[in-house]
């Protein structure tokens, strides 16, 4: 049994360890979350830290759905401040541990993310993840649209430069 909870600035701040394993965990396993191997939990703890500003701020949502004893997914929602862009947010660092996949927890994390999206106002959302990865497919079956592929976007945690579709999502029509 899993359940899922926005993590408060307080909250987040008491998860953070947790979310770091998670991060080194799931970049060892070959997602490409922007970082590059070796990544250790050090590193992974103080990507999460420098998070914190924006969590407290609200600019930056995060959810994580916890196991019996840990952290297994997590999802964050990026919010645009610009006065142009309040109308969209961008979904960010959807990861499930490998052991917890299989279990519908990626596309609990994206219902919860869109609701509360939806609640701030959002009408578009925006989200790139690497072409033909199991992410990828997830979001086409979840009814997102795939707007274009770019050739070598990203490097994955090896280096190799891969591509990467970028998707949006249409909420509350």
């Amino acid at each position: 049994m899993h359940t899922i909870d926005r993590l408060s600035a307080d909250a987040f701040s008491d998860s953070v360890d947790d979310l770091a394993d998670l991060l080194a965990h799931t970049v060892e396993g070959g997602a490409s979350l922007g970082f590059l191997s070796p990544f250790d939990h050090a590193s992974a703890v103080t990507w999460w830290h420098a998070q914190a500003p924006a969590v407290a701020g609200g600019d930056l949502a995060v959810w994580a759905c916890r196991g019996t004893a840990r952290i297994d997914a997590t999802i964050s929602l990026a919010l645009v401040r610009k006065p142009n862009g309040r109308h969209r947010a961008e979904i960010v660092k959807l990861m499930v541990r490998r052991d917890a996949r299989g279990q519908g927890l990626a596309r609990a994390l994206l219902a919860t993310a869109e609701q509360a999206a939806i609640d701030a106002g959002v009408t578009l959302l925006l989200l790139d993840t690497e072409a033909g990865s199991p992410a990828e497919h997830l979001y086409l079956a979840d009814g997102w649209t795939r707007y274009g592929i770019v050739p070598g976007y990203a490097a994955d945690p090896g280096g190799a430069l891969q591509d990467c579709s970028f998707f949006y999502k249409r909420l509350g029509a």
